[in-house]
C-alpha cells in the first residue's frame, strides 16, 4: 500500500475558499478509481507568518496505481489547482510506503 501525501500551505485568509474547493477536488481524485480513500487534515504547526497548512493523504493499493494516476490524471488536476490559486497555495508531495497498520480493537476507556 502507498500513501500519496499532498501538503498545502496558504494565507489564513484563503483557508475557507481552499477547503471548499479542495473537498470537490478530493472527490475528483477519488473518482479516478485509483485510490481507496483520502484523509484531509490540518497540520498542527504554528507558522511564523500565521499561514495555514493542510495535508491530504490518498491511499492507493499499489505503486502501479499511483504511477497510473501520475501518467493519466495528475497533470490536469494539478493544473486546475494552479489556475484556481496560482502561487497563493504552495504544495509539495511525498509518497509513503505503508509497512504495517495497527488498529485498536475492543472497548477503550
Amino acid at each position: 500500500m502507498v500513501i500519496y501525501n499532498v501538503t498545502n500551505n496558504m494565507a489564513q485568509s484563503l483557508e475557507a475558499e481552499w477547503l471548499e474547493w479542495t473537498r470537490e477536488h478530493i472527490a475528483r481524485v477519488l473518482g479516478t478509481g485509483l485510490f481507496m480513500d483520502a484523509r484531509l487534515t490540518r497540520v498542527l504547526v504554528t507558522e511564523d507568518d500565521g499561514s495555514s497548512t493542510f495535508s491530504i493523504q490518498y491511499k492507493a493499493n499499489s505503486r502501479e496505481s499511483l504511477e497510473l494516476y501520475y501518467s493519466k490524471y495528475a497533470s490536469s488536476l494539478r493544473q486546475e489547482a494552479f489556475e484556481k490559486f496560482g502561487e497563493r497555495v504552495l504544495s509539495f508531495r511525498t509518497e509513503l510506503d505503508v509497512i504495517d497498520e495497527y488498529r485498536v480493537t475492543g472497548n477503550m476507556n
